[in-house]
């Protein structure tokens, strides 16, 4: 079996404003941006840089249930992990672009790792780890 996630769907507020966050901000490629008339929304996915395969798809909120979740698709925990070559660099690109992290830099066991919001608060690891360790569970303490 050969299995692998493809795609995670994050709820936000407007295409644009996230599009503009996650590709202008964070550097993530714009993979599709399509129309979808008989459903009167858009199919948004953009992609970290890298040879990763996940993608995130940019989902509107489309009623006041799914609004109650923008920004806190986690319950308030981290929600997802970006993966970096180079911490450092990233690090500072983000804190340029006006990413706000709240945790400071700290050098764990698997790594070094920051945690910063998106547009809407959601929280995000910016995580390099350690060579020769992953982000299987017994590695990565969240």
């Amino acid at each position: 079996m050969n299995q692998a996630i493809a795609l995670i769907a994050i709820v936000v507020r407007d295409y644009d404003e996230a599009i503009d966050f996650y590709v202008n901000k964070l550097g993530f490629a714009l993979i599709e941006d399509t129309y979808q008339p008989e459903q009167d929304k858009r199919w948004v996915v953009v992609r970290p840089a890298g040879e990763g395969s996940t993608s995130l798809l940019l989902a509107r909120a489309s009623s006041a249930h799914q609004e109650t979740f923008i920004g806190n698709q986690a319950g308030g925990r981290v929600f997802l992990f970006l993966r970096t070559d180079d911490f450092s660099r990233d690090y500072s690109a983000m804190l340029d672009a006006g990413i706000r992290f709240t945790r400071e830099p700290k050098q764990a066991p698997y790594g070094i790792v920051a945690v910063f919001e998106d547009l809407y608060g959601n929280l995000w690891d910016l995580v390099q780890f350690t060579d020769g360790k992953d982000c299987t569970p017994h590695n990565l303490i969240v």
